[in-house]
């Protein structure tokens, strides 16, 4: 049973897990159990240069960013467990216990993370009915997003990225990653507000 557990390894997906990673010496958060699905292959870094993203060199390769960034979670923080080369197909259940079902095998799960892209072929039976088209996209993209309020989508489902009605920029997918990974801590936490910086002090 995971307590978290994230489906889609692009930039929202991998910053959520990275800000859960650098959590894990928190009390609250030591004795939990932290998956990612790393599917990559329909993540529109793979055709992506980058140019203009805080951090990142210019003409960076967004193909070589989601290698790096899955190689820097597993060297960084080896407890987030890395689930690669399956997708999922259907979400059953309810808070507090969601069953995830992919390809090859099934999960459970007490929260569940959603960043897989705004692509109108998302097809997770299970969550078709939140399915809205993308309020900042253009129309002739035919984009979608999941119906959320701040990222939540219901009562122990978040979406983060594209998906949540981001535009598709670098900083923002990260940034709406991070944001859920803190509202996670936070709910940890019982309630009070935290978040999880790494520091040199």
């Amino acid at each position: 049973m995971f307590d978290v557990l994230i489906i889609g390894g692009g930039v929202s997906g991998v910053s959520c897990a990275l800000v859960l990673g650098s959590a894990k010496s928190k009390s609250f958060v030591s004795n939990k159990k932290i998956g990612i699905i790393t599917h990559q292959k329909t993540s529109s870094l793979q055709e992506a240069l980058f140019n203009n993203a805080y951090g990142i060199p210019a003409g960076t390769l967004g193909s070589d960013l989601l290698k790096h960034s899955l190689s820097q979670l597993g060297t960084s923080y080896p407890h987030i467990i890395q689930i690669p080369e399956e997708k999922v197909f259907k979400i059953e259940g309810d808070y507090p216990i969601f069953k995830v079902i992919t390809n090859k095998n099934t999960y459970t799960t007490r929260n569940l993370v959603v960043g897989i892209g705004s692509a109108n072929t998302f097809a997770i039976e299970g969550l078709m009915q939140f399915v809205e088209p993308h309020k900042k996209a253009l129309p002739e993209k035919q984009r979608i997003q999941l119906r959320n309020i701040d990222h939540k989508v219901s009562e122990g489902v978040y979406v983060v990225g594209t998906l949540a009605g981001w535009r598709s920029q670098l900083a923002i997918a990260a940034g709406s990653g991070a944001a859920v990974a803190t509202d996670i801590l936070t709910l940890w936490n019982n309630g009070v507000q935290t978040h999880a910086h790494d520091s040199i002090r």
